[in-house]
């Protein structure tokens, strides 16, 4: 087990490495977009194909396979369109001396994780593709989160700030590290990888948490009190608003499915293991 997850935090390395290695060597690729479409392209096509995965392991019948996957992928990926379409056209832009009320970029966070966790959380189907899903499937696929190196690099080339860049750089990239192997011990479906599932899931909400009050914190605005002589505008500019604007909130949605997921196979192994227990026969009296 430990060896497993040795190779794959290596891996995991490797990959961090050539993303920031890649950005560093082309500052300019950046800026163009081209790498954050093609990364966030790439990370939802494999949630869609995850999603489907986890489908065909239920016992649904076909049909039902099809219209739970249309019903999940449909609004998320319109999701993804709309968000993306206001980040190009400038939508969370944050404008000096302008106050907007509600603020676009906290909305953008936090609507969607309410409204997705209260309605992928109370269906019964959902529930059973969680059971039918590894524990390993929805934490090894955010190794993505080591995409948030970016900030890292951005710090570097002087367009944000330290206070949220070194932070938020440093949370998703270590999150993301960790991904591959805390994945291999949760596949184990043992106390001790369930509870290293938790703690993970548990550093990536709280990586997120100080993100993004270091985010708002540092942008221009009403509650701006940090980075001052050098304000946080980029975090609101394309492309780069779309990891705050969509990435964050999918990913804190995992987060919950994760640990909802996590809890409901603790249960399940302890119901399994008193039913054993009450089934066991007794041994004969003399």
């Amino acid at each position: 087990m430990r060896a497993g997850a040795a190779r794959r935090f290596l891996l995991a390395v490797i990959l961090t490495a050539a993303w920031l290695g890649l950005n560093v060597a082309f500052p300019g690729l950046g800026p163009t977009g081209i790498p954050a479409a093609v990364t966030r392209i790439l990370v939802h096509g494999t949630i869609l194909v995850g999603l489907w995965l986890g489908l065909s392991r239920t016992d649904f019948s076909g049909a039902t396979r099809v219209g739970v996957w249309l019903a999940i992928a449909g609004p998320f990926t319109l999701w993804l369109a709309v968000v993306w379409q206001l980040a190009v056209n400038g939508f969370f832009r944050s404008v000096p001396g302008v106050v907007r009320v509600p603020p676009p970029l906290p909305v953008a966070i936090f609507l969607p994780v309410v409204v997705g966790l209260l309605v992928l959380t109370r269906f019964k189907r959902i529930a059973s593709l969680l059971d039918a899903m590894p524990l390993s499937w929805l934490i090894g696929l955010q190794l993505y989160r080591i995409l948030g190196g970016i900030f890292l690099v951005n710090w570097l080339n002087g367009a944000i700030p330290g206070v949220f860049a070194l932070p938020a750089g440093i949370g998703d990239t270590t999150v993301g590290l960790l991904a591959l192997p805390v994945a291999r011990w949760a596949s184990s479906g043992s106390p001790a990888g369930r509870r290293v599932g938790v703690l993970w899931n548990l550093l990536g909400l709280t990586d997120f948490a100080v993100a993004i009050a270091m985010g708002i914190l540092s942008s221009p605005g009403p509650l701006q009190v940090l980075a001052l002589d050098h304000p946080n505008v980029q975090v609101g500019t394309y492309p780069t608003v779309m990891i705050p604007a969509f990435g964050v909130p999918s990913s804190i949605i995992l987060h919950g499915l994760s640990l909802c997921q996590l809890r409901r196979r603790a249960r399940q192994t302890t119901l399994e293991g008193h039913a054993d227990w009450s089934t066991e026969p007794k041994a004969a009296t003399i």
